[in-house]
């Protein structure tokens, strides 16, 4: 669904996907964010990955603090992003636990400049995906900032989005500009759609 302008159908769409995730309940959330931290851990693309990408997740979003502290107890390299004041950029750091971190942008939890290594090489690696919503070729409907489309499109490794099933839909509208993720990952499923989109 490739549209000129998708501001508006976006920003409706935000507004639906926002109360079904409001609309969980307390146990429900805690059920759907295990089912979901099973299925990434169990990923052969974890697995072999050295270097883990994960955004640090608002109460609105797919948990992520689990996987972070299961990724540093594996051994992997763990970054995560700091938006850049004054623009619609972020660079990733990497942290040793979750101490590292500090309340920054919109309210998120971000590492902490002088205490945390910028990574500079991003040809590599695996990246969790955040999105209000996906869809099953795997493009993302975001928060509306464009953080993640400005760094995925420079990001040269594998990408899971990860998203409760409710909000995945069979199309989304999107940019020209837009990438999707290599897999898809809900609490029901995990879809690859990198064939897909390569045949497409």
């Amino acid at each position: 669904m490739q549209i000129k302008d998708v501001r508006n159908t976006k920003n409706y769409l935000r507004n639906i996907f926002r109360k079904k995730r409001m609309n969980f309940t307390p146990a429900q959330k805690s059920e759907y964010d295990e089912m979901i931290f099973h299925k990434l851990c169990g990923l052969y693309q974890y697995k072999n990955a050295s270097l883990v990408l994960c955004y640090v997740s608002k109460s609105i979003e797919v948990d992520t603090l689990k996987f972070i502290n299961q990724a540093l107890a594996d051994g992997k390299r763990v970054a995560v992003p700091r938006c850049i004041d004054g623009t619609r950029k972020m660079d990733f750091y990497f942290i040793n636990s979750l101490d590292d971190l500090e309340k920054g942008s919109f309210g998120v939890y971000e590492p902490k400049t002088d205490v945390c290594t910028k990574l500079m090489d991003l040809k590599d690696g695996l990246c969790i995906v955040p999105g209000m919503a996906f869809d099953t070729s795997g493009y993302r409907l975001g928060y509306g900032k464009g953080y993640y489309d400005r760094f995925l499109s420079k990001f040269g490794g594998k990408t899971v989005g990860i998203c409760y099933s409710c909000c995945v839909k069979w199309n989304l509208p999107r940019g020209k500009f837009d990438k999707p993720v290599d897999i898809l990952l809900t609490e029901k499923y995990i879809r690859r759609t990198d064939r897909h989109n390569q045949a497409t």
